[in-house]
């Protein structure tokens, strides 16, 4: 069986009902956590689902690139989300709203990779700003603004090791942010000193 038959038999299955409710907007939704659940129900044996995400830059403004990625034997598939970070959002922190926008570009990611349509969800209105085929090419990063996207995807890393339930679900985290976990201890022993501290409480917290 084929990777593409693979996606294809759970495009086909796969069934995810909007059961949260956003009380303040009067609307039902499903969150990129509810999806990934229904799809580890139907994926085979051999095959797995990782989502990562990375920072750009577009014009002044931050955005974050998640990507939803199905892992077969020797092959993959992978599809691109992408999500805007707010200059500010009432009552969120700066970590909360780039925990945000990554739960929102996570959720188009999936959307596109498993094709499913959200219709004119009222969530998707204040994050879904990239247009599908920018204009411009991303501009490069200067020193400061590398330093600044550095500590915004420490914030998503950090926030998803404390979201983890069991020893086993941090792992497969641990694994979705190798690249850049490598990449901090050589250019920001800091910042990965920080994300190492809370990877040890949590792993207290399950040793507990």
């Amino acid at each position: 069986m084929t990777i593409h038959t693979v996606l294809h038999n759970i495009q086909k299955t796969l069934s995810v009902p909007k059961n949260k409710k956003n009380t303040f907007g009067g609307y039902n939704y499903r969150s990129a956590e509810d999806i990934v659940d229904a799809v580890k129900a139907l994926l085979p044996e051999g095959y797995s689902l990782l989502l990562t995400d990375s920072m750009i830059i577009l014009g002044d403004r931050f955005y974050i690139e998640a990507t939803a990625t199905l892992h077969g034997e020797k092959d993959k598939i992978e599809c691109k989300g992408y999500a805007r970070e707010p200059l500010t959002k009432k009552g969120f922190d700066e970590s909360q709203i780039t925990g945000a926008a990554s739960s929102y570009a996570r959720k188009y990611a999936l959307n596109g990779l498993f094709a499913i349509d959200d219709g004119i969800d009222a969530d998707s209105q204040d994050n879904r700003q990239v247009p599908p085929n920018p204009p411009n090419p991303p501009k490069a990063l200067t020193p400061e603004q590398k330093i600044e996207a550095a500590k915004k995807k420490a914030e998503v890393i950090i926030l998803a090791y404390k979201g983890c339930k069991d020893l086993n679900e941090l792992a497969i985290v641990q694994e979705s942010y190798h690249t850049e976990l490598k990449r901090y201890s050589e250019a920001y022993p800091d910042i990965f000193k920080e994300i190492n501290t809370v990877h040890l409480q949590v792993i207290g917290r399950f040793d507990q």
